[in-house]
This record gives C-alpha cells, structure tokens and sequence, in this order.
C-alpha cells in the first residue's frame, strides 16, 4: 500500500465521526481546522513539529498528536496550557513538563516554570501547530497561551500554523477592559466576550501590535468550513475541568465575573458556573449546594463545606442566551440586592475569589454602579463608545461573518 493510499484511507476513517458529529450536534457540517488533515498534513511533511495543544485538540475521536503520530508526523515537543495537557489541573496550578506514556514526546508546560516556549525547544522545530479550544472570554487564558506562543515564534522566526475551532460564545459584549487593571485574567484592551476565533484573534493581536517589542508573528490559518460567528456550537470535549457542560460554557461569560465576589459559583461541585449562592443567602433562596473540596476541579473551593443557597441555572435557556448576543447582568444585580451584608459582597480577599472585580469586570466604575442600584440598561451604556468602537476594529480580522 502506498504512503498517498494510507493516508487516504486513514482520513476516511478517522475524520468522518467528527463531521457527522458536528452535523448531529449543530445541523451545519461545521469542520474544524484540525478536521482537515488533508489540507495541512502535506504542509508538516518532513518538517520537525511542536505543538501546543491539550484534551480538546482532536480529530475525529482521537488526540491530535496520536492521530498526525500515526500519520508520520514527526512531532518534537507538545507544549501545554493551563490545566495541562490531560486537562487534570485545577485553575490556577502549576503544570510540571512530563512525557507522554503512549508516544514518548516529551511535554512541556506553559503554566508552570515557562509562560512560553523556549528559544532551546524552538531550536529543535521548524513549525509550531497551535489546536486549542478556546470558550471566546477575555479571562479564559488560553488566548494569553496564544500570545505567548506567538512571541516566542516571532522572536525565533518561526511559523505558527493555527488549526481554527468554532468560538461557543461568538458575540461581542461587555466593557472594554481597562489596561490599568490588566492582569493573568485580562491583558488586552478587549470586552469580555470578544466574538473571535483563535485564528481571528491571532491577526488581531499582530495587527493591533499587541506582541512587544514590534514582533510580528507569521502565521499560517487553516480555517473553519461551514461556519459563522451566529451558529450555537456544542464543544464536543470540555476545555477545562470546570466547564464540564455546555451550560456552563455557555454561561460563563456571565457567571465568571462572581469570582470577584462573595458568591460561589458551584466551583467545588459538579456543576461549577451553572449555579450561583452562599451561606447568608440561606431564607432568601430554597436552592441548595455544598461546595466540597475536588482534586483536579477545585482544592479549596469558596464556602468549602457550607451549605450555599441560590440560583439553579443547570436548566437555563441556554440557546436563548446565547442568542441574545449578551452577557446576563441580572444575575449579578439581583444577588447583590439580596445579599445581606453589602460590605462583603465584593469583598475578595474574603470570598478567596480568582480575582478583584476590576480585574474580571475590566473597569473601576462596576462595584459602584451595582451598589447604586443603576439598571442594565444604564450599566451598558457606561461602556461605550469603546464596545462599538471594539465592534468596528475587529471586522478587519475576520475570517467568517
């Protein structure tokens, strides 16, 4: 059999569960990046490979560095993002390199000693292939991971080729953040759900100059087939530990900022950003949750071992939301008018929350415009012009409408 006839016969086999998937799952044939090994494998072919890559980066029903392994590919290092690799990793945790057990290639961890790849592991490469899959939020890291790696490869003039995946959270909303409160959470001047593909994001962070020192990081984008940024997409793999459901994907634009307060998320159950309480709350609110320490998905969850009560939302019109094109501010102005000590609520020092509101929110006015009791409506309007002014500098980005 020849090499041509192999892999043709492969791709028949490996790639047609994932197409079918999508269209069982979405009703429009979307095809990732990394779907199409077709189009990219003849473009690694006797090059020496990295890979940046973790459990969401698959073809078919199979990682991506067993599936392009099999295929010849020579891969030289995997690097990892946050969570590691498998994804086993709490936020925030350290990751150690490591090798992997089924092909022997050495794993070398972005969330731990290095923040990025190394000039000694770039050495060793021609190419690096990025095939992560990011949930669309400003305080999701893995759009940190991109830059980073995008550093290293402008600054070791290397090509990174990005294997494109669908955003779940495609729209553009939120406040535009405030560099003076940038941090691991937040480091560009973007809303909280910026409406790119990683792919997209990429052109944007070399053409609006994000990477130091005037790198410019050359870039190699296999896109999507069949998609646009209004499709509800269903992540076949979760892209963390605590976003094991498409609700809480879904809803994490919107529930994540509570990290900056005095209320859980479900961080320490099995239903992390699906639902929202805390011990005061109890009278207020029938629904209950105990948030329990969980290795891998969080160690020492706020309000560990305390009955919380609040808000279910496991069973939220999810669609809808996602629909609306919004993060949702009611939830945010609804527990802070019942909870019962106003001086704790956003208290993180005290809630051991990920970050400050600032941080999260992108801006200093948030904690006095809830503690003031403005409405949405008057919220909203305090972020622009820098939404729309956003809205219009990312069209020159995109690769899908």
């Amino acid at each position: 059999m020849t090499i041509k006839l192999f892999i043709v016969l492969f791709l028949s086999i490996l790639v047609s569960p994932l197409q079918n998937s999508c269209e069982a799952n979405n009703g429009d044939g979307i095809v990732t990046g990394a779907d199409q090994v077709e189009t990219y494998l003849p473009l690694l072919k006797w090059k020496r490979v990295g890979m940046v890559v973790n459990q969401t980066s698959i073809i078919g029903n199979q990682l991506s560095i067993d599936s392009l392994h099999a295929l010849g590919v020579d891969i030289r290092f995997v690097f990892g993002p946050e969570h590691g690799f498998r994804a086993n990793a709490s936020n925030g945790a350290e990751v150690d390199d490591e090798i992997d057990k089924k092909t022997g290639i050495p794993i070398i961890s972005l969330y731990g000693k290095n923040r990025k790849p190394s000039k000694a592991a770039l050495d060793s490469i021609d190419v690096m292939v990025f095939d992560i899959q990011d949930v669309g939020c400003r305080f999701y890291t893995y759009i940190n991971t991109l830059a980073d790696v995008m550093e290293s490869c402008a600054e070791q003039g290397k090509t990174l080729m990005i294997l494109d995946r669908p955003n779940p959270n495609g729209y553009v909303d939120g406040p535009i953040l405030d560099m003076r409160f940038k941090s691991g959470i937040g480091k560009f001047p973007i809303p909280i759900t910026h409406g790119m593909t990683m792919g997209e994001f990429a052109q944007m962070i070399n053409g609006e100059g994000w990477l130091p020192n005037g790198l410019h990081c050359k870039l190699q984008i296999i896109p999507l087939k069949n998609y646009d940024h209004s499709l509800y997409y269903e992540l076949p793999v979760s892209p963390s530990p605590n976003l094991n459901s498409q609700a809480s994907i879904i809803l994490y634009p919107s529930i994540c900022p509570f990290e900056g307060t005095i209320i859980s998320q479900g961080r320490g159950t099995h239903m992390p950003f699906a639902v929202l309480g805390a011990p005061a709350l109890k009278g207020i609110y029938d629904f209950s949750f105990k948030p329990v320490s969980i290795p891998g998905m969080s160690e020492m969850p706020l309000h560990q071992d305390q009955t919380c009560y609040g808000i279910d939302l496991r069973n939220y019109d999810i669609k809808s939301l996602h629909a609306s094109g919004k993060i949702n501010l009611q939830w945010m102005i609804t527990s802070y008018r019942d909870y019962p000590d106003k001086q704790l609520f956003f208290d993180s020092s005290f809630s051991k929350a990920m970050g400050k509101i600032e941080n999260l929110m992108g801006y200093d006015q948030f904690r006095k415009q809830i503690a003031e009791g403005k409405t949405e409506e008057e919220i909203r309007a305090s972020w622009e012009p820098g939404l729309s002014q956003y809205k219009q500098m990312r069209m020159q980005y995109l690769l899908y409408e």
